[in-house]
């Protein structure tokens, strides 16, 4: 088994006809405070699996603070079963629709584990207020 991609996305579904949908894809955020909560945001994560992989699986996300402090963690089982055609790869797509909450400024990773082993990771720099600027009586220049 192995994750083909991981994506933090607006939204994301499954089609009737079993096509994963996945819009507005992003990897930054700007808040207008801390701590901040961004909310419903999908992470999509597709697993490849074939019929050798059969059988229940540990898969685990963890939300990671920019300075390597999880802020919660959520583990689950996914349960594979060989498909009508053995040689074929199996799309195993999870949509896991999560609040994110935000603590400070910086880069947040998203850990994944399945099985207890490190297999993706994606990333999300999130930008807050400017920092108050100290007054000075010199006019400040832009260009």
């Amino acid at each position: 088994m192995h994750i083909s991609f991981a994506v933090f996305a607006d939204a994301a579904n499954l089609s009737q006809e079993g096509k994963l949908n996945v819009l507005g894809i992003f990897d930054a955020l700007h808040v207008s405070g801390f701590p901040s909560m961004h909310p419903r945001a999908h992470f999509v994560v597709r697993v490849k699996a074939s019929a050798a992989d059969s059988g229940t699986h540990h898969l685990t996300f963890h939300w990671i603070n920019p300075r390597d402090t999880e802020l919660w963690t959520s583990s689950g089982e996914l349960a594979v079963e060989a498909g009508p055609t053995a040689a074929l790869e199996m799309d195993l797509p999870i949509i896991a629709v999560v609040d994110l909450p935000l603590d400070s400024a910086g880069q947040y990773t998203m850990r994944v584990e399945l099985d207890d082993e490190p297999v993706a990771r994606a990333s999300v720099f999130v930008n807050g207020p400017a920092a108050a600027r100290p007054y000075s009586t010199s006019p400040l220049m832009v260009s």
